[in-house]
């Protein structure tokens, strides 16, 4: 049973097989210690957004292999197309709280433009967001809100309502990203060793420069939570702090050896010396050959 897959196509699917009542057909709000029947052990592959807050230890979620950081007053959240396990505790109930809104709900909104944006729908399974009692208390309120205007409110008071939750999210990940520290070590200095090992066992010569993706994975984050680290802690992209790593790298090499300026751009990573001296030019006004001369070099 435990690899069976469960489609949770829409909203009505999911309160009909919990035997909660709907009272939208696209958004609910549910506790789960008010359900008439929970999922066995399965997988469930979502068709809708979903926001669960975690209370009390009745169940665990796994994403592929692993559990996720799902402890009592945490929050995780799924995206349509996500599969999650879940592996529950028997004995023990169930009493989360979880805000679902599907797709069609939000078309055509200021939250359906913007939903890209709210990146942790993306985050792995240890990036779960860890509320103080503060946080936990104010997450309530505004899913209450949402509830209360799910009988009475119409589309856009709903979106507006939820799209406030999930800025509220947003903030409480900023605070997280400040006082949740990674178990070994800081982020930068990780990327920054992770960077150093690429480039000296030559694997950019032989797979091409790294991407966000493949340092976000050696330093076990999801793409979307990584990016967002690097973002708060450096003020710029993950890619444009790859990039300006290259860059340095690169007037090292030119100023440093005499190596020819095609055998630099193959050293780290690029398929074409032209696709090297592009990019030099655009970051710093000058080709790798102006730079090299223009500083005492050839």
């Amino acid at each position: 049973m435990g690899n069976d897959f469960i489609y949770l196509n829409s909203i009505e699917t999911y309160c009909e097989y919990c035997g909660f009542e709907i009272k939208h057909p696209l958004v609910a709000v549910v506790n789960m210690a008010e359900a008439k029947r929970n999922y066995p052990e399965c997988k469930l592959n979502y068709g809708f957004y979903a926001l669960w807050l975690k209370q009390g230890v009745a169940c665990s979620l796994r994403y592929g292999r692993r559990k996720y950081d799902y402890q009592e007053g945490t929050v995780v959240s799924f995206a349509p197309g996500q599969v999650v396990k879940v592996e529950p505790e028997q004995g023990l109930i169930n009493s989360s709280i979880g805000l679902l809104f599907h797709p069609d709900l939000i078309h055509g909104t200021s939250l359906g433009k913007k939903i890209a944006d709210y990146t942790f729908f993306s985050y792995d399974e240890a990036e779960a967001l860890h509320l103080s009692e503060d946080e936990k208390k104010a997450w309530l309120e505004a899913v209450g809100c949402i509830k209360e205007l799910l009988v009475k409110g119409g589309k856009k008071e709903i979106c507006s309502k939820i799209e406030r939750l999930l800025d509220m999210c947003m903030q409480f990940y900023d605070r997280q990203f400040l006082t949740r520290e990674k178990d070994d070590s800081d982020v930068l200095a990780g990327f920054e060793r992770q960077l150093n090992a690429y480039y000296s066992t030559g694997m950019a010569r032989k797979i091409g420069f790294p991407t966000v993706a493949w340092l976000a994975d050696a330093l076990h984050y999801s793409v979307g939570y990584f990016g967002d680290l690097i973002k708060k802690e450096t003020g710029v992209t993950a890619q444009l702090y790859i990039q300006n790593n290259i860059i340095d790298r690169s007037k090292q090499e030119l100023l440093g050896s005499e190596q020819p300026v095609s055998e630099i751009a193959y050293k780290l990573g690029f398929d074409y010396p032209q696709h090297f001296a592009r990019l030099f030019k655009k970051v710093t006004g000058q080709t790798p050959s102006q730079f090299r001369l223009a500083l005492g070099g050839e």
